[in-house]
């Protein structure tokens, strides 16, 4: 076995976890490119206190990977599901958080 193969072993890499991962390198990617071109400006939401877009991804990362550790460690379902609740999750605290 490769050094690397070795290295990630111990880790359950199934196909919705590199998505996961993926996801989260994308939208970090994305919103700093969004902050440089259009800089943004604190709001309040639903959320108890005043945030900009970068706190309610933060809270949204957050809120996602609690939603997955709770999911498997609470159901033998398959993660897609996770990832789903996970992205609705998202797209409101970013929406309206």
């Amino acid at each position: 076995m490769s050094e690397a193969g070795s290295l990630f072993s111990w880790m359950a890499w199934t196909r919705p976890v590199a998505i996961f991962f993926v996801a989260i390198g994308a939208m970090l990617v994305v919103m700093t490119v969004w902050e440089l071109r259009s800089p943004t400006a604190p709001r309040k939401g639903f959320l108890p206190l005043t945030t900009t877009r970068g706190d309610r991804l933060f809270i949204s990362l957050l809120t996602s990977a609690y939603i997955n550790l709770a999911w498997t460690g609470l159901t033998d379902l398959t993660q897609w599901g996770a990832l789903a609740v996970s992205a609705v999750a998202m797209l409101v605290v970013m929406r309206w958080g």
